[in-house]
């Protein structure tokens, strides 16, 4: 039974195992992220705003009910199922569900919106191009940092015991930031030998970039950024 080190953050982690376990892996879950709700001031939120976007769902999980009520009325756009998901459970009575993929979702928005205003909720840690890409096309963007991500530390014997001291034939990779801290786990000497084989299966190719310079190092890229393509790229695991 192949081992599969599972290193988004909870309550996904556990949901991604379950998974895992159903179809025939032995998944390992090792958070190496962790998000954390921030301060929003609700009144300052929407401003000229016509319309709501989001590209995570933690966007919208961690946002208090006072910053969901100032937006809820407004058409929120989604980048796919699972935040269309979480943005209908919170309240938003109009949700637009996107494909998956935020550069389609940011032109989309871009064409249907031109000059106009979005609230765009969103984490501190973020990649700057779904904004770039609608303010080029003339979109005012009020981004509204409702989350934060951060590291989650673990000693070398942590990880150890958690391993059973055996090697990991694969790693789930949700975000740069895990990818990051996965590049630094591999490296340290107590836990080469744990991840010296490790195929390394990322959500997209900026999440594997850190990747980018390990010789010998097995990286796969789903097709498209969603859990659905990263899963059948390890079913079908030289």
């Amino acid at each position: 039974m192949l081992r599969v080190l599972v290193t988004r953050p909870e309550p996904g982690a556990s949901r991604t195992a379950r998974r895992l376990q159903e179809t025939g892996f032995q998944p390992i879950v090792l958070p190496l992220t962790e998000t954390v709700a921030l301060p929003v001031d609700a009144e300052f939120v929407t401003g000229d705003a016509i319309a709501v976007a989001v590209t995570s769902a933690n966007a919208v999980r961690h946002a208090s009910n006072e910053v969901i009520a100032a937006l809820a009325a407004l058409p929120c756009h989604a980048v796919g199922a699972r935040t269309a998901e979480a943005a209908r459970k919170k309240g938003f009575s109009s949700v637009l569900e996107g494909s998956g993929d935020a550069d389609a979702l940011a032109d989309s928005i871009a064409m249907a919106l031109p000059g106009k205003a979005i609230t765009y909720l969103c984490g501190r840690v973020r990649f700057p191009v779904f904004e770039q890409r609608l303010e080029a096309a003339g979109v005012q963007v009020r981004a509204v940092e409702t989350y934060d991500t951060l590291p989650v530390p673990y000693s070398d014997e942590t990880i150890l015991a958690l391993l059973s001291s055996q090697p990991v034939d694969a790693v789930l990779l949700y975000s740069a930031k895990a990818a990051a801290a996965m590049q630094l786990l591999a490296k340290r000497p107590a836990l080469q030998g744990a991840f010296e084989k490790t195929q390394v299966f990322a959500l997209s190719a900026r999440i594997a970039a850190p990747f980018g310079d390990s010789p010998g190092k097995a990286i796969h890229v789903a097709p498209q950024p969603d859990e659905e393509a990263l899963l059948a790229l390890l079913r079908v695991m030289p």
